[in-house]
């Protein structure tokens, strides 16, 4: 069995309300990826406050509650004491214990995983893909397309990269599910929605959820003709509430379409169960 996981930043679920940009006229497939194939999951769990990013991704990429190691809800980027865990006990490591091909779909832009390690603030994401270097992907595997980009087209870095052609996100999909042939996992992660979220500019959420709707929608007619079964969630919520520049304590959705999809969601309350789960559909 396959699986594509997208973590999208940022994204919770919350009733319609006119300042709530993730409704049906805006982004219809993602909309019915919730309705149909979601459930709710907590992303509070069980400390006070507002979860915050570098707690929410350790907790979703570890399976360890990383707001109750550290006290507190962290955001932003990981420190010492949260990088030293996400470094000993990660997906990616568990992946390649189990002799599983995986990919992590992103590219940096960068020449080479050492200039990343050599950055001094480094997402999540960054710290767990570092822990296995072999599945960082650079600005020369995105010019021959076989990496995405975190804002799908491209269009902002062609002021640094004129030479790499802008695309559309029909293409991105493209250009992903090319990873997940040869891949027993594939991650994708895209953080648009959070920074959108961050803005208070609603029409500028919408051009987001659009762009990314236009992608997934393409994305899920590969996977289901494929086999593929796919998974999304996200490290707390934001993007739904557009009157508030910070996240929100509102759940976020787990998705899973494709083959065993219900037994995939059963399990899965938080962020917590996200690790385990996937290693379990992969065991």
């Amino acid at each position: 069995m396959k699986c594509l996981f997208l973590f999208i930043d940022g994204v919770g679920l919350r009733s319609p309300a006119a300042d709530n940009p993730i409704n049906p006229e805006v982004c219809p497939t993602l909309c019915r990826l919730f309705s149909r194939h979601a459930v709710p999951i907590d992303a509070c769990l069980s400390v006070p406050g507002l979860p915050q990013s570098a707690t929410g991704q350790a907790t979703m990429f570890t399976g360890m509650n990383a707001p109750v190691f550290m006290g507190r809800h962290c955001e932003g980027f990981p420190g010492p004491s949260l990088r030293k865990k996400i470094e000993e006990q990660n997906l990616f490591l568990a992946l390649k214990a189990r002799k599983r091909r995986f990919a992590f779909a992103d590219a940096y832009l960068l020449e080479d995983a050492a200039e990343l390690a050599a950055r001094r603030f480094k997402s999540v994401t960054s710290v767990m893909a570092l822990t296995t270097p072999e599945v960082i992907a650079t600005i020369n595997d995105l010019a021959e397309d076989q990496a995405v980009l975190q804002d799908l087209t491209r269009e902002t870095i062609q002021d640094r990269y004129p030479d790499i052609p802008v695309i559309t996100p029909e293409e991105a999909a493209d250009h992903l599910f090319d990873l997940v042939r040869v891949n027993d996992f594939t991650l994708f992660e895209f953080f648009q929605t959070d920074v959108a979220g961050h803005s208070m500019d609603y029409a500028r959420a919408c051009d987001v959820l659009r762009l990314y709707d236009q992608f997934l929608s393409a994305l899920l007619r590969y996977v289901q003709a494929a086999g593929v079964t796919l998974l999304m969630t996200a490290d707390h919520g934001n993007i739904e509430n557009m009157s508030e520049p910070g996240h929100t304590r509102n759940p976020v959705p787990f998705v899973a379409f494709g083959p065993h999809e219900a037994e995939t969601r059963a399990g899965v309350k938080s962020l917590v169960d996200v690790t385990p789960t996937i290693l379990k559909f992969l065991a």
